[in-house]
Parts: structure tokens; sequence; C-alpha cells
């Protein structure tokens, strides 16, 4: 039981964040300059589009710093490297060299499916799931949806249900579904940036915070964010709180070849595990070795 709770609060760690972030309260800079902004959603959602029709494959290193808090409440730390590979809209591989391991930390998602390994001496263990049916970012937030999101790739379907407001120095956007917030998204009104979303379950209770800053452009209207926060107050106000630091040192566009894209955006397999689990609508069902 005690492994048990371990490795499930260390998955609850990496995957409420698999790239990102620092504080345990996501605070947001202030802009220095306010600007008009977008007088309607259309005009607003449209620019947003325009960046996910714009984006191209890209490679990008950096580190990362976790923290958390283990069993007797002491702050544990885990400092390791990234590397990650886009192709948009929906395919993301990440992997972290931890403990002389350069794939000690794995992550990846296609239109399909996502997966997350980790071979630690302590957890030796392996996720994975449908993208689709997952439900809420309150059960999952490995949602790759957030991952990709966290990187400016927002996929806004149509106008339905979205609101638009002033804040200061940013456009704020507003999903409702059934008369519940589910998003908002915090645009900088001078460069059309996102810089902020909020993700809400069901009651309307803030379940993800995720941060975006130091955008580079890294091909013609086109730009990612080289600091990323992601933090989780449904964690925080269970008492497992979260911290770990994320930056993009390079970013830069690439040309996968369709082996590359073969061998790094297709499920791995889940060979060499001691614990393998399967994530079913948000609940983790341990799979028979």
């Amino acid at each position: 039981m005690a492994y048990q709770n371990t490795n499930l609060r260390l998955f609850a760690a990496f995957a409420a964040a698999i790239l990102i972030f620092t504080g345990c309260s996501a605070r947001m800079k202030k802009p220095v300059r306010v600007c008009p902004g977008k007088e309607s959603i259309a005009d607003s959602l449209s620019v947003l589009h325009l960046q996910l029709e714009n984006a191209v494959q890209f490679k990008a290193a950096g580190s990362c710093l976790l923290r958390y808090y283990a069993a007797d409440k002491k702050t544990e730390k885990v400092n390791f490297t990234v590397k990650l590979w886009v192709n948009p809209p929906a395919e993301i591989y990440v992997q972290g060299d931890v403990a002389f391991d350069p794939k000690g930390i794995v992550f990846g998602s296609n239109e399909g499916q996502f997966w997350l390994a980790i071979k630690l001496k302590e957890i030796s263990s392996y996720w994975w799931g449908a993208c689709a049916g997952q439900g809420s970012f309150e059960k999952l937030m490995i949602n790759p949806r957030l991952v990709l999101e966290a990187l400016g790739l927002i996929a806004m379907q149509d106008e339905q249900g979205w609101s638009l407001s002033k804040e200061g120095a940013f456009d704020v956007l507003t999903k409702q579904q059934a008369g519940v917030k589910t998003r908002k998204i915090y645009v900088n009104n001078c460069d059309y940036l996102v810089r902020k979303i909020e993700y809400f379950d069901v009651t309307g209770r803030k379940v993800a915070v995720a941060e975006l800053d130091k955008y580079k452009e890294i091909s013609e209207n086109f730009f990612v964010p080289r600091s990323v926060k992601i933090t989780s107050p449904a964690a925080e106000r269970a008492g497992d709180c979260i911290s770990v630091s994320f930056n993009l040192e390079s970013a830069k566009p690439a040309d996968f070849t369709q082996k590359l894209r073969n061998l790094i955006f297709n499920r791995l397999k889940p060979e060499g595990f001691r614990h393998i689990y399967k994530i079913v609508n948000g609940k983790i069902i341990e799979q028979p070795q």
C-alpha cells in the first residue's frame, strides 16, 4: 500500500504538469502595455485559430525541476533535462533524462492514444489510455489536450458557448457548457498571444491552470512559449502541492521523417515495467502482466 500511495503521488506530480511550472499558486505577470484588443468573439477566435494554422513541426530542449511533498511532508526534488518533439495538432513526444537514463520519463500522444512511462527504481510504471472519452481535466490531469494547449496549440471549434470580456491588458474568452464555465483563456491584447488558461470541473471549480510566457517566433507567425507553468488548485487543496519548473532553452522548426514519426508518435510498448495501468474515464486500472 505504501508503494502504491507513493506511486500515485509521483504519478500525479508528473502527470499534473508533464511540462512546466513554478510555484503552487499560479500568478500571471501583468503586462506593461494595454491595447484595444478585439471587439468581437469571432475576431478573437480567428486570431487564435491562425496560431494553430501557422503551427509547424518543432523540437525543443529544456530543463525541469520537480518539487513535490512526500508522505512525511518533506519536500522531494527531481531535476532533469527534457527533450520534446511536436507535430501539430495532436502528436507530441517528451522524454526526460532521469537517473542517468535519457528515457527515464517518456510521455507521448497521437490522435488516438496517450502514454506515460517512468523507469525509476521506485517507480517502474506505465500508464496509457485513449484520448477520447476521458472526461474532464478534474479526472485526468495528463489530458493530452492540456499539454498541447500549454504549448500554445489551442483548437477553437466554433463560437458556440464562448463569451468575450476585458480585464486590463487581457481579452478574456470564457467557455460555458450547460450554464457552467469550463475554460477561461487570457489573451494579451497587444501581441494577442495566450498568457493563461484556466480549466474548471462540472461544478465550476477551478482544477488546473496553465501559464505561458517568453514566446519565441520559430517560423512565420508561429510562436512557441519557452516558459510554461501548470498548477493544480485541486491538488493544492488536498495538500499535495506540486511545483515543476520547465524552461525551453531551444525551440526550432523541424521536418520529421516518416520513420521518426513512426518511432516516437506511436504508443510505446509496455515492456519491462513493474506496473502497467490503463486509464479509462479518469480511472486508473492496473493491468495484468
